[in-house]
């Protein structure tokens, strides 16, 4: 019995494969839900005829554990982007007002390098620039883990502090901003794939001065490549198949180097996301000081323990966020 076509290729058979994982990645837990909430059901119904305390704290914890597995399959059907899935590269800068800002951005590194700690997720400072007196003028972190970037994009946009300044003698309230802004990490390794039916290949003669040496046979080579317009040619070797051979990486270059202009082409498209680091431009706003009170603008939730989620308690927030925006995005 003659296999499948598709295990023939594979490179196929690999992507098929993936993409039954990751159907059933969907599906298993799905049915698993369904099958808990089902004998839940029932047990439910077995309570009322005939009541049983220590069976009903049972139920009341299985029934709580349910609720917080429907709420993590929730947040994940929020995670579908393109990007979602990848790692995050968050960056913070502080804003105007020197001191006060540094010394923010310096907490909301603490925050964010706490959050991740708190997820499991692994973290790498790759860049930090340490203020003269306090706090930073700039730092750059990778967080590592599963749909990283999916949950950190929440945090996009200008963080605003109001609390009583350390640096105050007069103990004076002051407002302070950073911004926050969180990049997909992508693999720097680009694989450059050609596909020779992409290439017209013509050859012609070289154009030497003259004398004993010109080359009396077409064996310069210019290269083609159809889907970009990019035309690279060598004549340098009497080979023509050196000739070949030299032009093919000078193609490959070439659409490195596209491939690089297109990423950071992206990259800038992104940037132009970016709001002025001041009034009126914050996503969320931190207080501490006459009362403790942090503020999403944009989901309107507000929670009282502000010290905790300085400490790296951001759920709440984010989930927040996936739910209100998450799917208007998939659309």
């Amino acid at each position: 019995m003659a296999s499948p076509q598709f295990w023939e290729d594979p490179e196929e058979a690999r992507k098929i494969l993936l993409e039954a994982k990751q159907i059933r990645s969907w599906l298993d837990p799905i049915s698993s839900l369904q099958q808990r909430a089902a004998t839940l059901r029932e047990l439910g119904q077995l309570l009322r005829e005939e009541p049983d305390e220590e069976l009903q704290a049972e139920w009341e914890r299985e029934m709580r554990s349910l609720a917080q597995e429907l709420r993590r399959m929730e947040l994940r059907v929020m995670l579908q982007g393109e990007d979602d899935h990848r790692n995050a590269i968050l960056t913070i800068h502080p804003g105007a007002g020197g001191l006060e800002s540094q010394d923010w951005a310096a907490m909301l590194l603490r925050m964010y390098t706490r959050w991740a700690e708190r997820k499991g997720f692994e973290t790498e400072l790759l860049d930090l620039l340490d203020g003269e007196e306090a706090g930073i003028k700039s730092a750059t972190v990778a967080i590592r883990g599963d749909h990283v970037y999916g949950y950190l994009k929440a945090e996009k946009g200008v963080h605003r502090l109001v609390r009583i300044s350390p640096f105050d003698a007069q103990g004076r309230r002051h407002t302070s901003f950073a911004s926050v802004f969180v990049y997909p990490e992508v693999d720097e390794d680009i694989e450059i794939e050609i596909d020779e039916k992409d290439l017209r290949i013509d050859t012609f003669r070289s154009s030497g001065a003259g004398g004993q040496h010109v080359n009396k046979t077409d064996s310069a080579v210019r290269i083609t490549h159809l889907p970009t317009g990019i035309v690279v040619s060598c004549q340098q070797e009497r080979s023509q198949h050196k000739n070949k051979a030299t032009a093919m990486k000078m193609l490959r270059a070439a659409l490195y180097e596209r491939a690089l202009r297109e990423k950071e082409a992206e990259k800038a498209a992104l940037e132009a996301t970016k709001t002025d680091i001041a009034w009126g431009n914050q996503i969320r706003s931190y207080v501490l000081a006459p009362y403790t009170m942090v503020s999403d603008h944009r989901t309107e939730l507000k929670i009282s323990d502000a010290y905790a989620v300085l400490d790296g308690e951001l759920d709440e927030f984010i989930e927040a966020y996936l739910k209100r925006f998450g799917a208007a995005a998939l659309r």
